[in-house]
């Protein structure tokens, strides 16, 4: 399991290297409806998975079947039932990538 950083901003771009290929993240924070939302991208900034809503504990992309992604599943590991502006900054939630081989049904 890949452990990845959300930034304590409302909108960034953070390059993440999964099996040996470079990718950009991106977390957005809409305040107006207070939820996260994660991007995927290849190095020249070609989406991958567009701006997708982060709901704990759900394989947000397990449903995805491109082969532009990596072989595993992004999703974000809380106790909480809805995250929050800060749940990453304070620790409640880690946003993750889980290979394949490590996911279990």
């Amino acid at each position: 399991m890949l452990y990845i950083t959300v930034p304590d901003m409302n909108d960034s771009v953070s390059s993440v290297t999964i099996a040996e290929k470079e990718y950009l993240i991106r977390f957005t924070y809409n305040g107006t409806e207070d939820f996260w939302s994660f991007g995927l991208s290849d190095t020249d900034e070609n989406p991958i998975i567009s701006p997708t809503k982060i709901v704990p504990n759900f394989p947000l992309t397990h449903f995805m079947n491109f082969t532009s992604l990596p072989d595993g599943i992004f999703g974000a590991i809380s106790e909480e039932t809805r995250l929050t502006r800060e749940s990453f900054n304070n620790g409640t939630a880690e946003f993750v990538f889980i290979p394949w081989d490590e996911w279990e049904d």
